[in-house]
């Protein structure tokens, strides 16, 4: 991966930082992504001191808030004319309700909204860096959501602590989604998407997680429990090697049981992922989402209101 331009979000703490880690000791040049300067500074300058002559660029950017995601994306293809890997790590589970700026859920659009504009902000320079990849770190949790509606996932609404469960299982059945369709979509022009589930890893969003903190708190001497060390080595290698360089679309679970379980049947819906990608786009004020910020036709961003008539969720 010598000189390869690797973008990592949420690259501060836990997971995201071990990424840039791993990243960097394979020679790759790196752009940090982070909502806070003065940790991003602190990362930043820790990778400098533990590998030679690495080229890193701190962008600082809340993934909740579409202008700081658009801003961020304009600053990377100014210096950057090609990227071979995006990670898109960061992530968040709120226990609490709040909504964004641009009106959506919060946690929607920290885990899945602003991930997704990014990542097609970012389409120029990965198809210049072809073949290239987009590894998004989802979850397992995914798999507990039963039902979608493709028009109001971003709504925000009231939830507790438990409830909040449901909301960051559909960020994640979300960023799933997206990834199989990127996979159908991006595939011409050399550009390969991935989604993962890096195992129960102790970082400080896994303590958010209600009732979690108890049972890490019992489990984190056995091999059931990761590092975020650990953690990061499935993107890690999702990232670098050969053998993900041209398949595409898949969830892969480093969850030991959850592997030999079949895909969640929402994952197995066509309509569903064509229905959540076109939302998405709507949502973000994207308009034709297979073609790259340079080469899209111009025209005011539709509006956000849902229009229930165009596609069904449902086969």
């Amino acid at each position: 991966m010598r000189d390869w331009r690797c973008v990592v979000t949420g690259a501060t703490s836990g997971i995201g930082r071990e990424i840039a880690h791993g990243l960097a000791a394979a020679g790759a040049a790196l752009a940090l992504v982070c909502r806070d300067r003065g940790r991003g500074e602190a990362v930043a300058a820790e990778l400098a001191g533990s590998w030679p002559d690495p080229e890193i660029r701190l962008f600082v950017a809340d993934l909740a808030v579409l202008d700081d995601v658009r801003s961020v994306a304009r600053e990377i293809r100014r210096h950057w004319d090609r990227v071979d890997v995006l990670v898109n790590n960061a992530g968040t589970h709120d226990v609490h309700p709040s909504v964004s700026p641009d009106g959506f859920d919060r946690m929607i659009a920290t885990n899945h909204l602003g991930p997704f504009l990014l990542t097609h902000l970012l389409l120029d320079p990965l198809r210049e860096g072809a073949p290239s990849r987009v590894v998004t770190v989802a979850s397992e949790a995914h798999r507990s959501v039963l039902r979608l509606d493709p028009y109001s996932f971003a709504d925000p609404r009231p939830y507790g602590p438990l409830g909040s469960w449901h909301v960051y299982a559909r960020s994640k059945l979300l960023n799933v989604l997206t990834t199989q369709e990127a996979a159908r979509r991006w595939a011409r022009y050399g550009v390969t998407a991935h989604a993962l589930c890096p195992g129960l890893v102790s970082t400080g969003l896994v303590r958010n997680i209600p009732l979690v903190p108890g049972l890490l708190a019992l489990a984190e001497h056995t091999p059931l429990v990761r590092s975020p060390a650990q953690g990061a080595r499935p993107a890690l290698r999702l990232a670098g090697d050969p053998e993900f360089a041209r398949r595409g679309g898949g969830f892969h679970s480093w969850m030991p049981v959850a592997r030999l379980l079949p895909p969640a049947p929402l994952r197995l819906r066509p309509a569903l992922r064509r229905a959540v990608w076109e939302r998405s786009a709507e949502l973000v004020g994207l308009r034709d989402t297979d073609a790259s910020p340079a080469h899209r036709r111009p025209g005011r961003p539709p509006d956000r209101g849902p229009d229930r008539t165009e596609v069904t969720a449902h086969e």
